[in-house]
């Protein structure tokens, strides 16, 4: 045998041999399905998807609980005010209290044994320090002395009811004192707000808002007052409280636009009244004063104003008359808001103010409550200033 072709075929079966070690491999066995990923219960009562395992690449995106979305916050309650009849009877004690002063030093000097021409002069400084005004003062000084001359005898009923007498006619008058805001054919009725900065003008107009509501109106109210923001914030708040929509623009807009804006709105929804709160203007700014006017012009271009309240601080005095006096010259004003009478006794600027503009008193602040005002009633006010004085 050639042992050169032995050996070439032992050393072809020893490389088969070897080589096959490192060619075939055992297969790997296959990986087991994954298990669904554990499901957990949160804090919340959500399910949410344990992660995958951190070191394996590539896995899916973790499922993250979705944040609970906020409730929405509850609408608020709508109240309803109680009705406007009666309201000067039931808010009588506080309008006592404040004017208990005028009522009881009148009492008191007419009641003195003997009325000589001191204590005369004394009952008519009284009337004039209380904002009554000179000219009524002496009316009624001098028609007391001819009755008390007259009568003779004074119990203190005489003089009460002489007094009561007196005041009655001083602040009755034959104009209608009713805030007019029945709707008409054309739309509802407009009533306007003027008044200088600080007399309560933006609240009297939400008062005036709830009056009526408690009447069984439907109002719509117009924030016109858009030289001060905080003044269209706080009439929708008032609006809020009883239903009422408010229409109002960034603070700086036009405020006759804002007028006719809400006209147009209170027309759309059949609403009964538009009250337009306007800017508390300075009655020594011309320009001011002339827009107010303009305000006036640009709703009559869709709807008659149906009123114009001009609200006056009983505090002011002759200085609130002097305002009067402005306004009544730029606008028809149609009738008086007298705010603030339960913190004073000067309640007589009742008398002077009816006397100057020609125009009654309509309304009456007399708290700060969100129900304070009241219709003016001139027997309710003068029974008030006697009432707790006897």
């Amino acid at each position: 045998m050639d042992y050169t072709i032995f050996a070439v075929i032992i050393f072809v079966v020893a490389l088969l041999v070897f080589g096959g070690v490192f060619l075939i491999r055992p297969r790997r066995p296959e990986a087991p399905p994954k298990a669904p990923p554990q499901e957990r219960e949160d804090g919340a009562g959500t399910t949410t998807a344990e992660p995958e395992a951190a070191e394996e690449q590539g896995a899916g995106p973790v499922v993250v609980a979705p944040e609970p979305v906020p409730e929405a916050p509850p609408a608020p309650e709508i109240e309803m005010p109680p009705p406007s009849a009666g309201r000067l009877v039931r808010l009588r004690a506080r309008l006592a209290r404040s004017q208990n002063a005028l009522g009881k030093g009148l009492l008191s000097l007419l009641s003195a044994d003997r009325l000589d021409d001191s204590t005369w002069e004394e009952i008519e400084d009284t009337l004039i320090t209380s904002d009554v005004g000179v000219t009524a003062a002496t009316q009624i000084v001098e028609s007391l002395r001819t009755k008390v001359k007259v009568l003779g005898s004074r119990t203190p009923e005489e003089v009460r009811g002489l007094l009561r007498a007196e005041l009655l006619a001083q602040i009755e008058t034959d104009q209608d004192r009713a805030v007019r805001t029945e709707p008409h054919a054309g739309g509802p009725a407009v009533v306007m707000v003027v008044g200088v900065n600080g007399t309560g003008k933006t609240t009297t107009t939400g008062k005036l808002a709830r009056v009526l509501v408690g009447d069984g109106r439907s109002v719509v109210l117009g924030a016109a007052d858009t030289f001060r923001a905080a003044a269209a914030e706080q009439l929708a708040t008032w609006g809020s409280r009883v239903g009422a929509p408010v229409v109002r623009k960034d603070e700086g807009a036009d405020p006759a636009s804002v007028a006719f804006d809400a006209v147009s709105r209170g027309t759309a929804d059949g609403a009964d009244t538009v009250i337009v709160d306007t800017a508390g203007r300075l009655h020594t700014k011309t320009g001011l004063m002339d827009e107010l006017g303009k305000v006036k012009r640009v709703i009559e271009k869709k709807t008659p104003v149906n009123e114009v309240l001009l609200v006056l601080d009983a505090t002011t005095g002759q200085n609130g008359l002097r305002q009067a006096r402005v306004f009544a010259e730029v606008v028809n004003i149609t009738g008086i808001v007298l705010t603030k009478l339960d913190g004073t006794a000067k309640g007589g600027i009742i008398v002077q103010v009816q006397r100057e503009l020609g125009v009654p008193v309509k309304l009456v602040g007399l708290g700060e409550g969100p129900d304070d005002l009241a219709p003016f009633d001139p027997e309710a006010f003068v029974d008030a200033i006697l009432g707790d004085a006897e």
